[in-house]
């Protein structure tokens, strides 16, 4: 079987956790097992190659255009890749970024990972969400199935769009096996120290999108009065809710205490995940929710809400509040500052247990199954 791979929408180190979803589903797919047609555009081509090259049953076909254009990468996805996908056989299209082409001209399934834009709309701009909406509507109608990351995500897909629930499949994602590796004492304190952090420190992975709620953890830690005090590590890039968390940091008392990073290797980023004495994760609203896998991997105890598909996700091995704002956050968080060792250890140790149940082979094992169906259906 013949397998292509709708990968415009992708921009290495911009599109969040749908770039880790479609890499190390695609890295975790058996070989031999069907032949992978890789459509990439001038900014991913070379990333990909880097990560599949060495497979013989990959073919990268590189469409020649710069996909930071939106609109650019929207008209060729919808002209340019159907006829691509004719010219190299393919039996089946799967387009893992939300969008495909509305008249594919071969059997389509498209990954939808959430629609958190119908609830939160200031994270797009108008025309952005205009556009997404309308091309998530026109793209769905063709396909004949969608994937999903979990069954809050299957339910809102269902609401927002109709599509009949026994042709969405939910495929979990899992967390990077590096994230569970140990480090050693030295290695780890050099890359702490060349961020300039100092334990004891509380860490959150986000881009400052409004649903991540990024300001309200700002306003939290401003509220907090430690021995000994607690810098605050936020990882990720500045997003629509920028304004937001630059005010936030403005009212806070010790903002020299909240250091902010955006790009790191997935190696510095785990030695951060390993290092924190708490993951804080804050949003209103998730999809899915990698980050909070991959702290429960390292090792690290887990504060967050019980937002979208968090609880489902997150389930018994992570500390919630709520509601989700800043006053109830800061009490959480002198709540759990306080735990006894025995008490995290317990946390840890659950919430270890309960990351290694997710893996990357089950997602692709899943993945394949339904882009499978559409084929054999067809015979």
């Amino acid at each position: 079987m013949k397998i292509g791979v709708n990968a415009l929408f992708l921009l290495p180190g911009e599109v969040g956790g749908s770039e880790t979803y479609l890499r190390q589903a695609l890295m975790a797919m058996p070989e031999g097992v069907a032949e992978w047609i890789v459509f990439t555009n001038a900014e991913n081509d070379i990333w990909f190659r880097s990560y599949l090259g060495t497979r013989r049953d990959v073919t990268f076909v590189p469409l020649c255009f710069r996909a930071t254009r939106r609109w650019v990468r929207i008209l060729r996805e919808q002209i340019q890749l159907p006829r691509a996908a004719r010219r190299a056989r393919v039996d089946v299209l799967w387009s893992a970024g939300y969008t495909a082409p509305i008249r594919p001209g071969v059997s389509s399934v498209v990954s939808v990972l959430d629609v958190q834009y119908r609830r939160f709309p200031k994270d797009l701009t108008p025309a952005a969400r205009l556009a997404t909406d309308a091309l998530l509507r026109w793209g769905g109608r063709t396909a004949a199935r969608w994937l999903t990351l979990s069954e809050f995500s299957k339910r809102e897909l269902a609401a927002a769009f109709g599509w009949p629930e026994n042709r969405i499949r939910v495929t979990p994602l899992a967390a990077n096996p590096e994230f569970a590796r140990g480090f050693t004492v030295s290695s780890h304190r050099d890359i702490l120290r060349q961020f300039g952090i100092e334990p004891p420190y509380l860490l959150c992975v986000a881009h400052t999108y409004p649903h991540k709620n990024v300001a309200a953890l700002i306003e939290a830690h401003g509220c907090l009065e430690t021995n000994p005090p607690r810098q605050l590590v936020l990882v990720g890039r500045a997003r629509r809710g920028e304004a937001e968390c630059l005010a936030a940091l403005r009212r806070h008392p010790r903002a020299e205490s909240v250091i902010r990073l955006e790009c790191l290797s997935s190696g510095d980023l785990a030695a951060l995940y390993h290092g924190a004495e708490w993951f804080v994760f804050p949003s209103l609203y998730e999809g899915f929710g990698l980050p909070v896998l991959e702290a429960m991997a390292a090792g690290t105890p887990v504060l967050t809400t019980r937002c979208g598909a968090i609880p489902e996700v997150a389930a018994d091995a992570a500390q919630y509040f709520d509601p989700p704002n800043a006053a109830t956050l800061a009490a959480a968080l002198r709540k759990n500052l306080t735990l006894s060792a025995s008490e995290r250890m317990s946390l840890i140790e659950k919430a270890r247990r309960h990351a290694a149940t997710f893996s990357w082979e089950k997602t692709a094992r899943l993945t394949l199954e339904t882009l499978r169906e559409p084929v054999q259906s067809a015979h």
